[in-house]
């Protein structure tokens, strides 16, 4: 139950939280830690009630880390270039769909044949991990200041931004079978789903985003400041007008994002500085946020219960999706397949996902959110560290000249 505070008093709390983890930031970096662990961290200390305040509220975390996710995806796509998507939209697209799929059936269904549980269940817990997760990929190789060789950043990046349709629109899907007790879907009911998820946010974020660049370059504002506060306007028309109409947001939003990025002429350097810092702003909110509505006392006797599923999904689900995903591209390298299927590196985006079977009542739910957490956890240090030794050692790392 949450505390009864004042507004004035929340924003100071959350105000205090973002400013200590923002300050530290650079020790984080001195350390190799990353700092979303470091915001999470903060949450996770201050929100227990150690400090007379508990949150939980499965709905308000739901609604701003869905809002956060958004607008990082929103950021990623300014900050892409058309030359790069045209590198890497074939091996990404691959991987952001049946990538996603595979890694789906492949852990879910060795769970529910290794542990003898439900195979729906197991299902939507592999949907709930299956995506890599945009902010983490982006900030990690921001971080890290690491450009590899192949493109392999660039095909992780379009990877990470684009996987979340196909992701989401299963756990929606697998919510309701089981909150229908078992209620089958068709296939050709699936495959319309997301098909609409895919055209209507591709569609909805490219014209909005194409109508932002025609009227900034046509109509030229005198007060720069005013240029990144219209394109913020249309991110939100973009994204939430195309989720009004059945459309995927996380698409619509880094689609909208890539277009606006290429497109607009004037105002760049003060856009790019508005929406990077609005983007950390993002980050720390939801990172922070997500920190407060887990408790640690509750969640330790499930940390033994993520172990499988992370050695599973790290080890064999992903690296073999990977692979199978790469038959048609029997150019790329092995050193450049071995890397990504390595590094599929998890963050917010299933913590988010998994609040949405949590906050429809499905059982078991709070337990599958103590899973991913820890899960998340395991493939943020221990991927997160391996992703500049293992790009070494395969030899993928472009050093600076």
């Amino acid at each position: 139950m949450t505390a009864n505070v004042s507004v004035e008093t929340m924003l100071l709390g959350v105000a205090v939280l973002v400013a200590v983890g923002i300050l530290l930031h650079k020790p984080s970096k001195t350390l190799g830690i990353p700092s979303l662990l470091i915001f999470m961290g903060i949450g996770l200390a201050f929100g227990n009630g150690e400090w007379n305040v508990v949150y939980d509220n499965l709905a308000v975390t739901s609604l701003i880390g869905g809002i956060a996710l958004n607008v990082i995806v929103f950021v990623g796509g300014l900050n892409t270039k058309n030359a790069n998507i045209a590198i890497a939209y074939k091996e990404g697209g691959m991987l952001s769909t049946f990538g996603v799929l595979l890694t789906t059936g492949i852990l879910g269904g060795s769970l529910a044949f290794l542990l003898q549980l439900d195979l729906l269940l197991c299902l939507l817990f592999a949907a709930v991990v299956a995506s890599t997760d945009a902010a983490a990929v982006f900030s990690i190789l921001e971080s890290k200041k690491l450009k590899l060789k192949d493109n392999t950043d660039t095909v992780l990046e379009f990877e990470s931004a684009t996987n979340d349709p196909v992701a989401l629109v299963l756990v929606i899907v697998l919510t309701q079978m089981l909150l229908s007790a078992g209620e089958t879907v068709s296939a050709s009911m699936l495959a319309l789903t997301l098909a609409q998820q895919i055209v209507v946010g591709l569609a909805g974020g490219w014209l909005i985003g194409k109508l932002c660049v025609w009227l900034l370059n046509h109509h030229r504002l005198e007060e720069y400041g005013l240029i990144p506060v219209f394109i913020l306007a249309c991110f939100v028309l973009a994204a939430y007008g195309s989720d009004a109409i059945g459309g995927n947001i996380l698409l619509a939003a880094y689609v909208s994002g890539v277009v606006i990025g290429n497109g607009v002429r004037r105002g760049r350097e003060v856009s790019k500085h508005f929406f990077n810092s609005l983007s950390w702003l993002a980050q720390a909110l939801m990172f922070i946020i997500l920190g407060l509505q887990f408790f640690p006392l509750a969640m330790v006797g499930d940390i033994w219960l993520a172990i499988l599923p992370a050695v599973l999904l790290m080890l064999v689900a992903r690296p073999l999706a990977v692979w199978l995903c790469y038959l048609p591209f029997r150019r790329a390298s092995w050193q450049k397949q071995t890397f990504i299927a390595a590094i599929g590196l998890k963050g917010a985006t299933p913590i988010v996902f998994a609040l949405i079977p949590a906050a429809a009542g499905v059982p078991h739910a709070q337990t599958i959110m103590h899973i991913v957490f820890f899960v998340v956890l395991i493939s943020v240090v221990l991927q997160g560290w391996a992703i500049e030794p293992l790009a070494k050692r395969l030899g993928l790392k472009e050093e600076p000249l």
